[in-house]
């Protein structure tokens, strides 16, 4: 079933400065991630396998393209460790990028946050307000997003309007 997520990605100018806001929100911090994401070729949306030493699942999710918030339906199957999916799929339907990432996971409430290191293309931060029960709405989670992004005082101009994947085929 698809999970509402309001979310934003930005150029992290700082983040020791988003990271004591956390704490101070007292977020949980899960660690920090290796992930390798690999795209493959879909034809709805976006589909990426993430492997890494915290996560590790399956993704289809469709998303605007556009810079500030937005909602994005996704659906995801959390997997095990050291499957073999990542063969099947590119055998199947091809890979389309592969995106590399440390990842410092944190989370207020139903609030996600990504403090992401991405090779080739610099430091981000990522917001996602995440509604896993269906009982919170679009509004509120808008909401929760946008009082987020002007706590961490994110610039218009630092907003990211596509995924990573869509970042590391434009070099």
């Amino acid at each position: 079933m698809p999970v509402d997520i309001i979310e934003i990605k930005a150029k992290c100018i700082n983040a020791d400065k988003v990271r004591e806001i956390l704490k101070e929100k007292l977020a949980d911090f899960k660690g920090v991630d290796h992930q390798i994401d690999t795209y493959f070729k879909s034809p709805v949306g976006r589909l990426k396998l993430r492997e890494g030493n915290i996560e590790n699942t399956l993704i289809h999710y469709n998303r605007p393209n556009q810079a500030g918030p937005k909602n994005s339906q996704v659906t995801y199957q959390k997997l095990g460790p050291n499957t073999n999916l990542k063969e099947v799929l590119s055998a199947a339907m091809g890979v389309l990028a592969i995106v590399d990432k440390k990842r410092e996971i944190y989370f207020v409430e139903n609030v996600k946050f990504h403090i992401d290191e991405v090779q080739q293309l610099g430091a981000f931060v990522e917001i996602e307000a995440i509604d896993e029960q269906g009982t919170l709405g679009i509004d509120k989670l808008q909401a929760q997003c946008e009082y987020f992004m002007e706590l961490f005082e994110l610039a218009t101009k630092d907003l990211i309007k596509v995924s990573y994947s869509d970042l590391i085929l434009e070099l």
